[in-house]
């Protein structure tokens, strides 16, 4: 639900990948046989890998390659009921677990260290306030509300940078009286193809985009596995794949979604996706590129005709225990 899973660092391979080593941040599962193939080639003749079975999919747990994200487990719990007690409790160097309890505005533009939980008690919420997570690996954020960006923020209500190993789940994230309504962006620039390429790896599963405008998301160089989840009232576009990035999505809804899945627009050179599965009312792709991602973990997926009533059933805050 809202999971948002970066795939880099340390970690162990499912059966019949092996860890390729490239240093001591970064490490990518790639194909036993081969042992230097790259997850994602770019290619428009290669068959995608086949789907998994379907099944109950565990929609409450980081989906990843090896070993699942802790955040702050073992550490010290905090409650804050403030935005300077917020911003130290999530900067400091150890683990620790943060809960949020009350609504909290005008927090600005906070940024967490690694290993950490924030954590939201009830209907807890921030608005005019935001997370930056950057050069940090192991965080998680959990049953939270977020309302309006910070201005400062140039509009990220959570902004990744650098990070690994990163965990978003069961949170609502809305802007109320602002034009904009771009969902979520994975790589910044197209300008940054020799910092981002192989490096962007990006897991949404079991998410409810309802009323976003366009980006649901929208990928750069990067690799996006977006599988069960609803989209629904998306006037400009939807699931954007653009300078050659690879995308898969699989076993979802798209109601009445513009472009609701492209891999030719608003970049200079396209992107390469697969559509798997999916439920579409008043379909409109533009799919260019076939694309050819393999991701290297083990998944279920629930049937698409079941993933609208379960997404809106689970998705958001209220669901988890606080």
């Amino acid at each position: 639900m809202s999971s948002v899973t970066s795939w880099t660092g340390a970690m162990a391979c499912v059966s019949g990948f092996v860890c390729q080593y490239s240093n001591e941040w970064y490490s990518q599962c790639v194909p036993g046989t081969g042992g230097t193939t790259p997850l994602a080639v770019p290619t428009t003749s290669s068959t995608p890998t086949p789907p998994p079975a379907s099944g109950n999919a565990a929609v409450d747990q980081p989906i990843r390659c090896g070993a699942g994200t802790t955040g702050g487990a073992g550490g010290s719990t905090t409650t804050v009921t403030s935005c300077s007690a917020l911003s130290a409790a999530v900067g400091g160097s150890s683990a620790a677990i943060v809960r949020i309890n009350g609504l909290l505005n005008g927090c600005g533009i906070i940024d967490i260290k690694s290993s950490k939980s924030v954590i939201g008690v009830g209907a807890s919420s921030l608005t005019n306030g935001g997370f930056r997570i950057r050069d940090v690996s192991n965080v998680i954020l959990r049953n939270l509300v977020f309302k309006i960006p910070p201005p400062s923020g140039k509009g990220n209500l959570v902004a990744l940078d650098g990070a690994t190993r990163v965990w978003i789940g069961h949170c609502d994230f809305s802007v109320v009286g602002l034009t904009g309504g771009k969902g979520s962006l994975v790589g910044h620039s197209n300008s940054n193809a020799s910092e981002d390429t192989d490096y962007l790896k990006v897991t949404y599963h079991h998410n409810s985009w309802v009323n976003v405008n366009s980006r649901l998301p929208s990928l750069r160089f990067g690799t996006g596995h977006i599988y069960n989840s609803y989209f629904s009232s998306s006037p400009t576009s939807g699931i954007n794949s653009r300078m050659n990035a690879q995308v898969l999505v699989e076993n979802s809804v798209l109601n009445n979604v513009k472009l609701a899945i492209v891999a030719v627009l608003d970049s200079s050179v396209e992107g390469y996706a697969v559509s798997r599965g999916n439920l579409f009312t008043n379909p409109d792709t533009r799919i260019t590129r076939a694309g050819s991602l393999a991701v290297p973990y083990s998944y279920s997926l629930d049937a698409a005709a079941s993933v609208q009533s379960i997404v809106t059933a689970n998705a958001g805050t209220g669901i988890v225990g606080s």
